[in-house]
């Protein structure tokens, strides 16, 4: 019984301390061999060969609940969890279901060259993978996604192309920041639809090259909007086959407009072009003069064509049929803006011919405006059965006359200082819905003509909401659903007062702030300076 007794205290040692029992075993005796034996065990030399090589356990992870990813825009909805996160390995892969890879190979490609990957069109993910998948229509409202960090892999899902590519942007953003995407789930999706930067390419020549750095940029931010302004007094950027003679040197071939916007639809970015009319047409009139607006006394008016004249319709309806096949997106902005024949005191008296053209198409009432209103309306005509949506700038839409602009025609609210202005909420009150591009805020214009002043991104961040669509005072809550998003603009009027780089740089933050503003409604959460900073580490200055 000593002998078993000794057995037995050497067994509890061994278990205790997971050493080897080989060596204090006595062989030959039952009774601790019988002793030492447990369910489901056979015989007591079993359980020492499997006692001694048992490896000595490790503690099991205890991980913290992990912290929202930091990214721009902020992801609306995180859902805390425990575990290691998810960061790339040399190994690892995006991987994209055959099912879905007609649609997603170009998100998957683009993300796994960002981080270094594999890229494998598989249903089956591997350890370590990033999957991503289309979920069904109705899984959540546009442009949203799904991100899941769980296991040691990363799920991206959405509704929509767009929504999956934006769950790459977070993906590629969090690894940036923290070097680790954080377990968990995101839920995410944007406030507004249209959200994006208005270039003016007309008084200033941008590359190619530096537009595609921009639409990049754009992208990472969850921007989906880049507006075109190619036409305007100083200059008309882009080839035309029907008016080659109007084109300035230089300028956008059509073989680059068409390599810009294959890109931008890559990045979920819709191109939206201007062709400014009726005024800011002083490239054309220089090739027409014959279509030059002249008062009563014969004088020019900058860049203004005579709307009485049939002939002006005629040129810009065919530069319009002309682009809407270079032009895929679903959105056209015709313009309309200062049309220089309404800030006269009194029109009808100026422009006798446009007073008389007005009566005779609209009747004994009508007014030089409602000719304007009308040509409005005319060119809308023109693009909308291509199934594009038409735009206008604010004050190009009037009241009081017999002729109203149609009510599909967004608004885009960029002043409230011309003649006769109009504040935001006529237009919300009419039920139209509008753009946010207060000048106040989101105008960056070239050497700061006109008492501008460049745009801050802190400025935006802090002050600034879609609401605020004049000056610095905000429109109620409830219109919120009728202003569809916001875009930065840039105008060129002193081309030379800053290099492409300097722009580039200028815009970067507010860029930044803009995307911030526009995706999540709510007060953002880190004070400017930690937003800052995160904008520096995601897109360095420079």
């Amino acid at each position: 019984m000593r002998q078993s007794r000794q057995v037995r205290r050497s067994h509890v040692i061994a278990t205790a301390t997971v050493a080897a029992l080989v060596s204090l075993a006595v062989p030959g005796c039952t009774a601790a061999s019988d002793e030492a034996r447990s369910p489901g065990s056979t015989t007591g030399s079993a359980l020492a060969t499997t006692t001694s090589a048992a490896p000595v356990p490790s503690p099991t992870p205890s991980y913290p609940l992990s912290t929202t990813p930091r990214t721009i825009p902020a992801v609306r909805e995180h859902t805390p969890a425990r575990g290691p996160g998810w960061k790339p390995a040399p190994d690892a892969r995006v991987v994209v279901p055959p099912g879905n890879a007609a649609a997603l190979a170009d998100e998957g490609k683009l993300l796994a060259g960002e981080l270094r990957m594999g890229f494998a069109e598989t249903a089956d993910p591997r350890p370590g993978d990033v999957e991503l998948a289309l979920g069904s229509k109705n899984s959540g409202p546009p442009e949203s996604y799904t991100l899941t960090v769980q296991g040691g892999r990363v799920r991206v899902t959405g509704p929509d192309e767009a929504g999956v590519f934006y769950g790459t942007r977070t993906l590629k953003q969090a690894v940036k920041s923290a070097g680790s995407a954080p377990e968990g789930t995101v839920r995410d999706a944007p406030a507004k639809p249209q959200r994006g930067l208005n270039l003016d390419i007309a008084r200033k020549n941008f590359t190619v090259g530096w537009i595609e750095d921009e639409l990049r940029r754009m992208a990472d931010l969850k921007l989906n909007q880049l507006g075109l302004h190619f036409s305007d007094d100083q200059a008309f950027r882009i080839q035309s086959d029907t008016h080659p003679e109007i084109v300035s040197t230089p300028h956008l071939t059509k073989a680059e407009v068409r390599q810009i916007t294959a890109l931008a639809a890559r990045l979920h970015i819709t191109v939206v072009p201007e062709l400014d009319s009726p005024g800011h047409l002083g490239a054309v009139l220089r090739a027409h003069p014959g279509l030059q607006l002249r008062d009563v006394q014969g004088r020019a008016v900058k860049g203004a064509v005579d709307i009485s004249d049939p002939a002006a319709a005629k040129l810009i309806d065919e530069l319009l049929r002309e682009y809407l096949p270079l032009f895929p997106g679903g959105l056209w902005h015709l313009g309309a803006d200062e049309y220089q024949a309404l800030v006269y005191r009194d029109p009808q008296a100026s422009f006798p011919q446009l007073a008389r053209a007005a009566r005779q198409k609209y009747g004994p009432s009508a007014r030089v405006q409602d000719l304007a209103e009308g040509w409005l309306n005319n060119r809308a005509d023109v693009v909308r059965p291509a199934g594009r949506v038409p735009k206008a700038w604010n004050d190009g839409f009037f009241t009081g006359g017999v002729v109203r602009a149609a009510k599909d025609i967004q608004v885009e609210y960029w002043t409230g200082k011309e003649l006769g202005a109009r504040p935001p909420l006529e237009y919300l009150r009419e039920g139209r819905k509008l753009v946010n591009l207060n000048d106040e805020y989101l105008y960056y214009v070239l050497g700061q003509p006109n008492q501008f002043t460049y745009p801050t991104g802190r400025r935006i961040y802090e002050q600034w909401t879609p609401l605020v669509l004049r000056g610095t005072t905000a429109v109620p809550a409830r219109y919120a659903a009728q202003i569809l998003g916001a875009r930065l603009a840039v105008w060129c009027d002193l081309a030379g007062a800053q290099t492409q780089a300097q722009v580039a740089e200028g815009i970067r933050l507010p860029l930044a702030a803009l995307a911030q503003k526009v995706w999540d409604p709510r007060p953002p959460q880190p004070a400017w300076a930690g937003f800052k900073a995160l904008a520096d580490r995601l897109q360095p200055p420079g």
